[in-house]
């Protein structure tokens, strides 16, 4: 009677570690939580499990979506993720890795919107702001160059070279190529740095210095060129820097 019992212990545990979120207790659930309180209310890792409603055999789905985080290292990481790599999550088949596919794409889309809208690039911080969704995840270096009219407003944004996990070349002829075909005013640069560090090496110190002669000879301004990094990963806490704020242009 007692192995029977214990039997049937396992059983229950089994199938409560693989409930889905409407098997939880109100108070709970997510969504309850949601409508109460907003969205603010819920984690990371709750909103996912909104997403993906249920988990595999023996795991809860608030425990697939904690671990489908940890995996990808945070949201924005997630944006950059392929259908094969959410399958690669156990309990993630086809269909719901083409769903997620599907929903962090909308998200890059919304942030993206802000790109329609006329806006004036005069801040280190409105750049860094335009190109939040572009190095998601990025684990290799990207040049870019923003042209820009009398007024700052873009005229047209250029990727220059992609480079490597700790490089990313480019020559000043490539950078103002695009600019001088499309009568820009000024130009803005920019390139990530995929350690999160956005510390200027001296290679960057070196192009920039190849970029601001370049600039004077060209008649084409050179208002900044941004590192982009991460915050978190920022001894600073700011997550960039500006060459032009540190008086090096």
């Amino acid at each position: 009677m007692k192995k029977n019992s214990n039997i049937s212990e396992r059983m229950s545990i089994s199938y409560q570690t693989n409930r889905r979120i409407k098997d939880m207790v109100a108070s709970e659930r997510p969504q309850e939580r949601l409508a109460k309180h907003g969205a603010r209310a819920l984690s990371d890792s709750e909103i996912l499990a909104m997403i993906l409603r249920s988990g595999p055999a023996g795991i809860d789905v608030l425990t697939m979506s904690s671990d489908l985080l940890t995996t990808a290292g945070s949201l924005t990481q997630l944006l950059r993720w392929t259908a094969a790599d959410f399958k690669k999550i156990k309990g993630i088949g086809t269909v719901k890795s083409l769903q997620l596919m599907a929903i962090m794409d909308f998200a890059r889309r919304v942030l993206q919107e802000d790109d329609a809208v006329e806006t004036i690039f005069d801040t280190p911080e409105v750049v860094a702001n335009h190109f939040r969704t572009l190095i998601a995840g990025e684990e290799v270096e990207h040049f870019w160059t923003l042209c820009l009219d009398r007024k700052n407003r873009l005229i047209k944004r250029i990727e220059v070279t992609v480079g490597t996990a700790s490089s990313c070349l480019v020559h000043p002829r490539e950078v103002f190529k695009q600019a001088i075909k499309l009568s820009a005013s000024a130009i803005l640069v920019a390139h990530n740095h995929p350690s999160g560090d956005p510390a200027p090496s001296r290679a960057d110190i070196q192009v920039t210095r190849q970029l601001r002669e370049a600039a004077k000879v060209i008649g084409i301004d050179l208002i900044d060129h941004i590192i982009l990094g991460q915050k978190s990963k920022d001894p600073q806490g700011i997550g960039l820097y500006s060459f032009n704020e540190a008086g090096l242009i």
